[in-house]
C-alpha cells in the first residue's frame, strides 16, 4: 500500500484509545509503514497552546467557546500536519478529531449536533478519516481508569459521560463504513487483535 490514510481513535475519557493508538503505530512501523502520530487538542506547534486552555483553564469557559476553540485547533491540524502527511503517503493516526465534538459537545453538552457537523465541514475543509475507531466502554469502567486526578474535560460527570457514549454510538449506527466501534473491555491484546482485523479490511 502505497497511499496515505488518516486514521482516528475515539471514545470517552480512559476508554484506553491512546494506548491502541501507540500498539498500532508500532504495529505498522515493524511493518515497513511510515506513520505520523498527532491529536486533538494539541497537535504539535499552536495545537498545544490550545490544549493547554481547553483542558487546564480554571475559569468559566461557555460551551460554545469551548467548541470553537477544538475547532480551531482541528483546522490547525489538518492543514498544517494531516493532510501533507497523507498526501506524502504516510498513515495519520490521530488522538481524537471530528466525532469528538460531536459526540462532546453535541450530545454531552447539548449544542446543536448539525451545526457542529457543519462547523466540523468547515474546519477540515471536508476532509474525513478513512476509518475511525471508536473504543467503547461502560463509563464506570472508564472513570475508575482516569482516576482521581482529573483536567478539566475529564470532571464534567457521569451523566454527561453517558451522553458522549450514547453519542458515540449513534454516530457508529449513521456512518457504518467509515466508523468501526471496538468493545474495549477486554485484555490489551485482545483488543489490539481487534484493531489489526479492522486495519487489514481496510487495506483489502
Amino acid at each position: 500500500m502505497n497511499k496515505g490514510l488518516f486514521i482516528t481513535f475515539e471514545g470517552a475519557d480512559g476508554c484506553g484509545k491512546t494506548t491502541q493508538l501507540k500498539l498500532l503505530k508500532t504495529y505498522l512501523e515493524n511493518n515497513g509503514y511510515d506513520v505520523v502520530v498527532t491529536r486533538e487538542p494539541g497537535g504539535k506547534g499552536l495545537g498545544e497552546k490550545f490544549r493547554e486552555i481547553l483542558l487546564n483553564y480554571d475559569g468559566v469557559v461557555s460551551d460554545r467557546c469551548e467548541t470553537f476553540l477544538f475547532l480551531a485547533d482541528r483546522a490547525q491540524n489538518i492543514d498544517t500536519i494531516v493532510k501533507p502527511a497523507v498526501a506524502s503517503g504516510k498513515i495519520v493516526l490521530c488522538d481524537r478529531h471530528i466525532d469528538s465534538s460531536v459526540a462532546y459537545q453535541g450530545y454531552g453538552r447539548g449544542l446543536d449536533i448539525q451545526q457542529i457537523k457543519e462547523l466540523n465541514t468547515l474546519a477540515t475543509g471536508g476532509k474525513l478519516p478513512d476509518l475511525t475507531l471508536i473504543f467503547d466502554i461502560d463509563i464506570e469502567t472508564s472513570m475508575q481508569r482516569v482516576g482521581n486526578e482529573k483536567d478539566r474535560m475529564e470532571s464534567s460527570g457521569m451523566e454527561f459521560f453517558n451522553r458522549v457514549r450514547n453519542g458515540y454510538l449513534e454516530l457508529a449506527k449513521q456512518e457504518p463504513e467509515r466508523i468501526k466501534v471496538v468493545e474495549a473491555k477486554g485484555s490489551i491484546d485482545e483488543i489490539h487483535a481487534k484493531v489489526l482485523d479492522i486495519f487489514k479490511n481496510l487495506c483489502k
